[in-house]
């Protein structure tokens, strides 16, 4: 893929252009206008800010992400789109309200750490003696059966830095974006994780009850990141309410986690103090999608969607992962409403919610509107999450599978737009060399045969549909924001999300307005059974 200079990019436009947008016409005049648009008049650090700070963290299922769609849908409506909420079946959602916890002895201190999602809380401060214990299989239940009453358990040995001396802001560069378009062959070896899914998923049951019973007051794992960060998720098996609930768990950062089990090593035995209160909400038990539509002219029974996941983790404000992204949504699509921009094909935004908890929002949405698959009939799958079972076969398109052109969605980080992943369709990679060409001064010329994976594209692509997730620069996403207490608006960079609401209004106005929908891959089959 050629790569310009800001210098070269006038000159490569009348020079190339006959030759690169020969197969595939280029707009330039509603690119120009695109630019001129997102660059002097854009509103999406504003619309950003209230979908993080304004609205708070939006956990699935929670009041604050609900009021994050609802503002969303008004939003949509004051600009002029159709806009609604879809709700599914999720379960109890839970808010953190508070989380303090002490060293008491051998000195007093204060510790940061915080509680896991669907956590219960304490009733109030608990204090409790500090104890290492590895509790992952029966027989070690069995082995600290009535050891662990009134005892704060460390779960995990020293975790060992890993961030002390690495690069924790990334952009990519020219050789790694290089090495982006080597095509990985596909393994045919069998993935072995959802064996063992099932197998931590059945242990939980066990764990939680054995907790409960012998009287631990909390449990504490250290964050999966360095330098003072809280890294933490949630426990997914309890939104459901017939399983136990278990104790508090809460994630501590690796140093002052070090700290504990040193200590224990030298049989010195610490004394905290933790204070965790939460909030259920059961009345409902849903969670919701907003979608908007922007309608098309004389192909407005197609659809071209572009969309994020709105739902966040509960210790941040979910800027980075993902409420930037969907502000670059939002302003994508004012951008082509205040440029004048009408479009042939209807554009839908849609905003997910539940892909922290395996793509629930967008899973549900095709499910409903594009393609089903038949129940599971083993018992073992149906124990699993809907997430992590096994795919059956053969898929049913519903009769909105061949309206929809393609899927294009942004949730990797802060970063601006670079490229976009093919998802291995050999097709798509022209249309898309010649739809970034436009923006080659902006560092964004990178097609990738390459799929990527972990975002609300695959729901789309595991049926068919054309489903892209775009490359973006790292920044410090996946060295400090992911999934962190520090997911918050400092960590967006106004420019390049501007550079992403430009990129992503012109290709989704590009898919609304070009005489055939997007060329789909062969449609998913059952994988052959191989002989022993």
């Amino acid at each position: 893929m050629r790569r310009f200079s800001s210098i070269a990019f006038v000159f490569s436009l009348f020079l190339l252009a006959p030759v690169a947008f020969a197969e595939e016409p280029v707009d330039l005049d509603a690119v120009t206008k695109i630019r001129d648009q997102g660059f002097r008049h854009s509103e999406v650090m504003d619309l950003a800010w209230h979908l993080s700070e304004g609205v708070g963290p939006r956990l699935t299922g929670s009041p604050q992400e609900l009021e994050a769609h609802r503002w969303a849908e008004a939003t949509f409506e004051e600009w002029g789109l159709e806009a609604w909420l879809e709700a599914y079946d999720f379960g109890r959602s839970w808010m953190m309200e508070r989380a303090q916890v002490r060293m008491l002895e051998p000195y007093v201190q204060p510790l940061e750490a915080l509680p896991e999602a669907w956590s219960p809380g304490t009733d109030g401060p608990v204090r409790g003696r500090v104890v290492r214990a590895t509790l992952e299989s029966v027989e070690d239940l069995e082995e600290w059966k009535g050891k662990l009453s009134g005892a704060i358990v460390l779960l995990e040995e020293a975790a060992e830095p890993t961030q002390i001396d690495a690069e924790l802001f990334r952009r990519w560069d020219e050789v790694r974006l290089e090495e982006l378009e080597q095509y990985d062959v596909p393994s045919d070896r069998p993935s072995k994780w959802r064996k063992r899914m099932l197998k931590r998923f059945n242990f939980w049951k066990s764990l939680a009850a054995f907790l409960e019973e012998e009287g631990v007051v909390a449990t504490i794992e250290p964050s999966s990141r360095d330098n003072g960060l809280v890294r933490v998720t949630g426990n997914r098996s309890n939104r459901e309410g017939d399983r136990p609930l278990g104790v508090p768990a809460l994630a501590m950062t690796t140093e002052q986690y070090n700290r504990l089990v040193r200590m224990l090593d030298r049989e010195i035995e610490p004394e905290l103090e933790i204070d965790v209160a939460v909030r259920w909400f059961e009345e409902d038990g849903q969670a919701y999608n907003t979608l908007a539509d922007m309608p098309g002219s004389d192909l407005a029974d197609q659809i071209v969607m572009v969309g994020g996941h709105l739902d966040s983790w509960h210790t941040g404000t979910g800027a980075t992962d993902n409420g930037g992204n969907c502000a670059v949504v939002m302003e994508a699509l004012r951008i082509l409403k205040d440029a004048g921009l009408k479009p042939r094909r209807t554009i839908r935004a849609a905003f997910w919610s539940g892909e922290e908890q395996g793509y629930m929002g967008s899973r549900d949405y095709v499910k409903l509107h594009l393609a089903t698959r038949p129940e599971p009939t083993d018992p073992e799958q149906l124990a699993l999450p809907t997430f992590a079972r096994e795919r059956t076969w053969p898929i049913q398109p519903l009769p909105g599978h061949a309206k929809v052109s393609a899927y294009f969605n942004i949730d990797n980080g802060g970063g601006q737009i670079r490229g976009i992943y093919a998802q291995e369709n050999a097709a798509i990679v022209p249309i898309f060399e010649a739809w970034l060409e436009p923006f080659a001064d902006l560092g964004a010329d990178n097609v990738t045969m390459g799929t990527t994976s972990g975002t609300d594209h695959q729901p789309f692509d595991w049926v068919g549909i054309p489903g892209f997730q775009f490359v973006q620069d790292g920044m410090d996403y996946m060295g400090r924001t992911h999934h962190s207490n520090v997911d918050t608006y400092d960590h967006l960079n106004p420019d390049d999300l501007k550079k992403s609401a430009v990129i992503l209004a012109s290709f989704i106005w590009h898919a609304a307005n070009r005489d055939e929908m997007l060329p789909r891959k062969p449609m998913p089959v059952a994988p052959k059974e191989k002989s022993d």
